[in-house]
C-alpha cells in the first residue's frame, strides 16, 4: 500500500509541473488583430497583449507582428493567421503547436541550454516539426535557415530538412525533396504588401542569423 501511494504522489508532482504558458506580442506594425477563444470578434493588438492558448492573430496588408512564446519568437509577415493551439511548459521542455492557417511565418526555436523545445507548425498542406531552429513557412513551402527540421504532408511521410534548402507540398498533397537555394531567382513572387524581400517596405534587408539563408516563400 505504501508503494501504491508514494508511486501515485511522485506521478501527481510530475502532471503538476506541466503547466500552460502565454506569449505576448513583443512588437507590432500596422494593423494587427487578435481574437481570444471564446470572444464574438476581433479587437485591435497592442505591444504587450497576451497571446494565451486558441488565441487568434491576424495581420493585415503591410502588417507584422513579433510574438514571443518561451523559447519561440514567430514572426508573422503581412495578410496572415495563425492560432497557437498548444502551449505547455515543464521544468525541462516547451511545446509549443502553431496553426498556420493562412499567410507566411518565420520560426525562431533557441531553447536554453538543458530545456527541450518542441515546436510544431501546421498548415492545412503540411506539418513542419523543429527542435532549435529557424525556418520561414506558408502554408505549402518551407525554407530552412538554421538547425534541421521534418517536414511531412497528406502521406504522413516527413524529409529532412537542412540549413540552405529549400521544399514544398506537391500537387499531390506530399512532401517533395529538399533542393539548395543558389540565387533569389528561384523564389516565387512576394505577397503583396511585402517588397522583394518578403519584409515590409523600409524594414532592414539583413538576416538576423549572420552565414544562413533567410528566405521568405509565398504559394
Amino acid at each position: 500500500m505504501k508503494k501504491i501511494i508514494f508511486i501515485v504522489l511522485i506521478s501527481s508532482i510530475a502532471v503538476f509541473t506541466i503547466y500552460s504558458q502565454s506569449g505576448k506580442i513583443r512588437e507590432l506594425s500596422g494593423e494587427v488583430e487578435i481574437k481570444i477563444a471564446g470572444a464574438a470578434a476581433f479587437v485591435p493588438a497592442q505591444v504587450g497583449s497576451v497571446v494565451a492558448q486558441d488565441t487568434i492573430v491576424s495581420t493585415g496588408f503591410k502588417s507584422t507582428a513579433i510574438i514571443e512564446v518561451g523559447s519561440n519568437v514567430i514572426t508573422v509577415r503581412p495578410l496572415t493567421r495563425l492560432s497557437l493551439s498548444e502551449i505547455q511548459s515543464s521544468a525541462d521542455a516547451e511545446t509549443l503547436n502553431i496553426n498556420l492557417q493562412a499567410g507566411r511565418i518565420r520560426v525562431d526555436v533557441k531553447p536554453p541550454a538543458g530545456t527541450k523545445a518542441n515546436t510544431t507548425v501546421q498548415s492545412p498542406s503540411a506539418t513542419a516539426s523543429v527542435r532549435g531552429t529557424s525556418f520561414d513557412m506558408d502554408i505549402k513551402n518551407l525554407a530552412v535557415n538554421e538547425g534541421r527540421v521534418a517536414w511531412g504532408g497528406a502521406d504522413g511521410i516527413a524529409v529532412s530538412v537542412n540549413p540552405g534548402k529549400l521544399t514544398t507540398i506537391n500537387s499531390e498533397g506530399n512532401a517533395e525533396s529538399p533542393v539548395v537555394v543558389t540565387t533569389s531567382s528561384v523564389l516565387p513572387p512576394s505577397p503583396v504588401g511585402t517588397n522583394s524581400t518578403g519584409k515590409n517596405s523600409g524594414e532592414n534587408k539583413s538576416s538576423n542569423n549572420p552565414g544562413s539563408v533567410d528566405i521568405d516563400i509565398t504559394y
